[in-house]
């Protein structure tokens, strides 16, 4: 298994639309940087953002995770709650090849102020917009600013071909469009 380069993530993007919209170059400046680097993609957050909140004093259960549990809000940027989390997704839609899984890293930027970024692996053969989970590990409130770098993707080529494919066994996730949550 090898990472791939900025030469490949840019000839399957333009070829295969891999990551729309595809940014080639790193954009930096003002903002935390996002788009092509050395080996992976650095993709930003949309500003639909799903808040946990828990008013409803329920427990958090992966087989029966209530809507209720979130508030859902459109902003430029997103406050975390202090010890809470928030889920996004990111402005960019992935295909993955069937001969490549992708890894997903958070940003130092974020890492560094307490902000952890968790997604899981992009199968074969999956695609969609990825939802994204922030976890504030902090006492105090955190930031995330929306159409801004949150994460990279690592581009992994497989030895080979698996036998079934995330779109073969018609995963739950596929195609996802929005923030989606716990499905079982």
């Amino acid at each position: 298994m090898s990472v791939l380069s900025d030469k490949w993530i840019r000839k399957m993007s333009k070829e295969y639309n891999m990551i729309s919209p595809f940014e080639e170059k790193q954009i930096r400046g003002e903002c935390i940087s996002y788009g092509l680097s050395s080996f992976g993609y650095d993709a930003r957050v949309s500003e639909e953002f799903k808040i946990f909140t828990n008013v409803n004093s329920e427990i958090v259960d992966p087989k029966n995770f209530k809507p209720t549990n979130f508030v859902t809000k459109n902003l430029s940027e997103c406050i975390i709650p202090p010890n809470s989390f928030v889920l996004a997704r990111t402005v960019e839609k992935f295909k993955i090849p069937n001969d490549v899984l992708v890894i997903c890293l958070g940003k130092s930027t974020y890492a560094r102020c307490g902000i952890i970024v968790n997604v899981t692996p992009l199968e074969p053969g999956w695609e969609g917009y990825v939802t994204l989970e922030f976890s504030n590990t902090t006492p105090l409130p955190a930031k995330i600013y929306a159409n801004e770098g949150v994460a990279q993707f690592i581009f992994l080529k497989g030895n080979e071909k698996p036998e079934v494919t995330y779109a073969d066994r018609k995963g739950k996730y596929m195609g996802q469009t929005g923030v989606t949550l716990p499905k079982v």
